[in-house]
């Protein structure tokens, strides 16, 4: 489900990173907590060379800003872990665990490594007093939506025994990807809101922070719901998120719910629906 591959390039430089790393913070400013998404490994140095990633931490720790950087499990290392913490406190690593089931790790995400892997880089962060954000995809390929939602309040679940917050992730269609492939043939379709809202009202059970904010929410190729529900239930979460209050969650009452309550019900007995079916649920806003 993943195309960020697609949009890769080689002929970035170390110097390129660190011009765009200061000019992004001058136009930034002074900020508490600083993002680095790199759609990949913050410590991988084939991605992030080690001097530019030193000149990063640096200048954040200058400044007092918290870093929040992601990483695979594979290069959360000893060696790792103490060039970061030798340049920078105040950090904190994001890992896509994505699923703590390895069928699913392997048949639906093929995110090339085991549960077993993510809880040893987990472990570590802990010991070493870096604070740890698990990201739980929800709906990855050949999952039903009652399955997917199950596979993510257990990942979850899985993710609460190491993480300080937990960030609900639901699949949108990429392009070039199988996802798509699948999705034009109108073989997937992107979880429902009604799935999230379950999912994280599930996993504050945990009593972590829970983040959640849908890439392409509202949207055909994210998750939605008819359309007509959709931006409440949007907003209730980005509420949510900044809140950690159960109670700023929009629920909504639309039709579509039920609508939604019967496609959890049929793929019971379908699995992954006929012909006839998935025309009956795209009629219907499904």
């Amino acid at each position: 489900m993943c195309g960020y591959n697609f949009g890769g390039r080689t002929d970035v430089t170390p110097s390129d990173i660190s011009k765009q790393f200061e000019s992004a913070t001058r136009a930034l400013g002074e900020v508490a907590v600083l993002k680095i998404y790199t759609s990949g490994s913050f410590l991988d140095e084939c991605e992030v060379p080690v001097e530019v990633a030193d000149k990063i931490l640096s200048h954040c720790a200058e400044h007092g800003t918290r870093v929040l950087f992601e990483s695979r499990p594979e290069y959360v290392t000893e060696e790792n872990i103490q060039r970061t913490l030798a340049r920078h406190k105040d950090v904190e690593i994001a890992l896509g665990l994505e699923s703590a089931n390895d069928r699913v790790l392997k048949y639906s995400i093929n995110k090339g490594f085991e549960v077993k892997d993510y809880d040893r880089a987990a472990e570590l962060s802990r010991k070493s007093g870096i604070d740890l954000r698990t990201y739980v995809l929800l709906k990855p390929p050949f999952l039903s939506e009652e399955e997917a939602m199950a596979d993510a309040i257990s990942t979850a679940k899985h993710a609460a025994q190491f993480s300080q917050t937990i960030s609900i992730n639901p699949v949108n269609v990429q392009k070039g990807t199988l996802v798509e492939k699948l999705w034009r043939d109108w073989s997937y379709r992107p979880p429902w809101l009604w799935s999230v809202l379950e999912v994280v009202k599930a996993a504050h059970g945990t009593e972590k922070k829970i983040v959640c904010d849908p890439v392409g929410g509202g949207k055909e190729r994210g998750t939605h719901n008819c359309g007509r529900c959709d931006d409440v239930i949007l907003e209730g979460l980005k509420a949510f998120t900044s809140s950690q209050n159960l109670g700023r969650l929009a629920v909504p009452a639309c039709g579509c719910k039920d609508l939604w309550e019967t496609i959890v019900d049929a793929e019971r007995y379908v699995v992954g629906g006929t012909p006839d079916l998935q025309r009956f649920f795209r009629r219907h806003g499904a």
